[in-house]
């Protein structure tokens, strides 16, 4: 085996490094050498080639990383700690062998409300031959509960779709293809911009009136974005968050297993914009159909000149909640632990290999392109409660109908339970989370207010990514908030003190008896010093079920 220029090859070669350690396997290091072969080697693919070696061993074997570390150049450590931090690289013991396959079930609060404990007790009695574990989210909540079977398939939680799933291909769904968008008129608005129909800040002043905010949770102005990062020096890169990681939270997968070419043609419009050099595009593990879909339309964009083949890499998450943080994703496109960076500075400015960068999420660009080809009224023309524009609801739970539900920004839950086909039969609406476990729960009789930005802070809430889960008078807030700070817990990167500590010391409490005063102190503390989001926004089903329900707690 030689490396030749950072391109491995395979042959006999001399001279090998042997650094002091776990002591190199020959055979290990030829199988990675195998599989990376033809490839230009970079640090920054740490990831995808972890997620090689899983997909064609079943694991990361210790060999495996020793010889991962050989070909790069890396410490094994450094090496392991990345491998390690993420939930679906299933990192083996020594000489240990991968199970045959492992059935993941979702244990988040949509999935755990229709009975997800007692699945993974079923499971794992008529399943004896294989691995089952409980696992977060998986952006598929309107089906709950589900499973994922191996790598590629998530599924309904019936056992014979179980069995059904094991050894199946992958399905890929029937969406609108290149050849269909392209028929209807699509990519000519960017064809267009490109040949100078209107300028870059032209456009920015479109999407600015049309009133679009950022629809992954933040709600910053999106056009807005486009001047600060214009501003910086190049090279200027862009990243495309498709990693929803917030549990009930779906809208992304559902317009991207559809419109596809929506959201690629916003990504190109806005990286036409900024004037960026190259796009990354983080798409979460839980999607491998998207993945496929993905994979397919941008060689399609490639082929027929629409991008160069280089400028748009598709990036595979790992199972991390965390990178669905900015920065914490541009860490783990940079093939690094997805640890949150302290700000300033903000990655408008220094970003991707610290070079200013726009982020954007999927459903943002899925309007950039709509509202570039038809204008800003396409957004702004929906008005209601004094709200302007549109928001997509995934909605799951205890609704007849769960699903995403396209609705305008001013719709209240009771809209929001009418769009799902009201409530499920013999059961009364209770309490509701508006926006993924972060925003808290929220109690029935809060039905009239606008679920969209700055409408909800009054209550200690906000709307975040509008993952909206119904509860009913058969359900438990005290169970609810529990079941969200499990996950805030096993999804903290551990990077700071307040958040790490702080989640895991509140769950305890949960559990035993809920102590006002001592939950109140902890939840100030991570809070008001937390790194990122998550432990900041952690807090929030604690003190909202203490303010909103305290005859529970």
């Amino acid at each position: 085996m030689v490396e030749d220029n950072g391109v491995w090859k395979s042959g006999k070669g001399k001279g090998r490094r042997h650094p002091k350690g776990r002591t190199l396997d020959d055979s290990a290091l030829e199988e990675v050498v195998n599989l990376l072969s033809g490839q230009e080697l970079r640090r920054d693919m740490l990831i995808e080639y972890l997620h090689l070696i899983q997909d064609e061993f079943g694991g990361l074997s210790q060999p495996h990383i020793k010889a991962l570390a050989e070909v790069l150049r890396l410490g094994e450590a450094e090496v392991f700690e990345v491998a390690s931090f993420y939930a679906h690289f299933d990192v083996l013991g020594e000489g240990k062998r991968p199970p045959p396959l492992t059935l993941r079930v979702c244990e988040s609060l949509s999935c755990e409300m229709a009975g997800a404990s007692a699945l993974f007790e079923e499971l794992t009695v008529r399943h004896p031959e294989l691995r089952v574990v409980r696992a977060p989210c998986m952006g598929r909540c309107e089906a709950a509960p589900v499973v994922a079977v191996g790598h590629n398939h998530v599924v309904q939680a019936d056992d014979s779709k179980v069995k059904l799933a094991i050894g199946q291909d992958l399905a890929v769904p029937d969406y609108e293809t290149f050849e269909d968008y392209r028929e209807g008129g699509g990519y000519r608005t960017l064809d267009a911009l490109r040949e100078g129909a209107k300028t870059p800040e032209e456009v920015q002043e479109m999407i600015l009136q049309s009133g679009l905010r950022g629809l992954g949770g933040a709600g910053f102005p999106s056009g807005r974005k486009w001047s600060f990062v214009r501003a910086e020096a190049g090279p200027r890169l862009m990243a495309v968050n498709a990693d929803e990681g917030e549990p009930g939270t779906f809208k992304d997968r559902y317009y991207l297993e559809r419109e596809p070419h929506a959201m690629l043609e916003g990504m190109l419009i806005a990286a036409w914009a900024v004037d960026v050099e190259k796009v990354y595009i983080y798409l979460r593990d839980e999607y491998p159909e998207v993945r496929k879909v993905l994979e397919n339309e941008l060689a399609k964009l490639g082929k027929h000149g629409i991008i160069a083949t280089d400028f748009v890499e598709l990036r595979r998450g790992a199972g991390s909640y965390i990178c669905g943080e900015e920065s914490a994703m541009i860490e783990s496109i940079e093939g690094k632990r997805g640890m949150p960076r302290l700000r300033p500075p903000y990655v408008a400015q220094v970003g991707v290999f610290g070079r200013p960068t726009l982020v954007h999420n999927v459903e943002t660009l899925h309007w950039v392109s709509k509202i570039a080809r038809g204008g800003p009224e396409v957004f702004n023309s929906h008005v209601k409660n004094g709200r302007v524009g549109l928001r997509s609801y995934s909605v799951s739970g205890r609704v007849r109908f769960p699903g995403v539900k396209l609705l305008p920004a001013g719709s209240t839950i009771a809209d929001v339970i009418e769009a799902s086909g009201g409530m499920l039969d013999g059961h009364e609406f209770m309490a509701y989370q508006p926006g993924g476990p972060s925003s808290g729960l929220l109690p029935a009789h809060l039905n009239d207010v606008p679920l969209d930005f700055d409408t909800l802070q009054e209550y200690g809430s906000f709307i975040g990514s509008g993952a909206v889960v119904v509860l009913s008078d058969q359900d438990s807030v005290k169970d609810a908030a529990l079941n969200m700070l499990r996950f805030f817990a096993d999804e903290s990167c551990g990077q700071c003190t307040p958040c790490r500590v702080g989640c895991e010391k509140a769950v305890k409490i949960m559990e035993k008896q809920w102590d006002t005063t001592l939950l109140t102190d902890l939840c100030e503390a991570m809070t008001e010093a937390s790194i990122c989001g998550l432990g900041q926004a952690a807090p929030n089903p604690i003190l909202t079920v203490m303010q909103h329900f305290p005859e529970e707690v």
